[in-house]
């Protein structure tokens, strides 16, 4: 038995089939054509949230941000490494929390940045404050 997962399409948030011996082979999305893993975070909206923490079964860790943030600022560039160091078998995703304060309501956002690990549609681990690159990668692979 082959086993596989669902990955869903950064560009077009269509879910994806995909073996997991292929996970890394830089597959692309069966419906847009785009790359499913192109090493930059994922932006997530109201309208996409949901179908990516709820249909991906990859682990996806997404950052709560906001523009008027000097650490948020600051990570930025270590949340886009940590990105290319973790795709396939993690998804790294964003979410500016002034132009989506109904997301951060939801998961209750108090301080930015604020990093949430999501494993089967479920928020499985939770660490607020700037982080480098390897600690980022480090706190994922310890949790997922």
């Amino acid at each position: 038995m082959n086993a596989s997962r669902i990955v869903v399409c950064p560009r077009c948030h269509r879910p994806n089939r995909v073996p997991d011996a292929r996970l890394g082979d830089q597959g692309r999305c069966g419906h847009c054509q785009s790359p499913l893993f192109d090493g930059t975070p994922t932006v997530l909206t109201a309208a996409t949230f949901d179908q990516h923490i709820g249909r991906s079964e990859l682990p996806i860790v997404v950052d709560f941000w906001a523009s008027w943030c000097g650490p948020c600022r600051s990570m930025a560039p270590a949340f886009a490494g940590a990105a290319r160091q973790l795709e396939p078998a993690f998804r790294l995703a964003k979410v500016n929390t002034e132009e989506q304060p109904t997301l951060a309501a939801r998961f209750a956002i108090r301080s930015i940045p604020t990093l949430v690990m999501f494993m089967n549609g479920h928020e499985v681990a939770r660490q607020a404050g700037a982080m480098d690159a390897e600690s980022i990668v480090r706190w994922s692979r310890s949790r997922g």
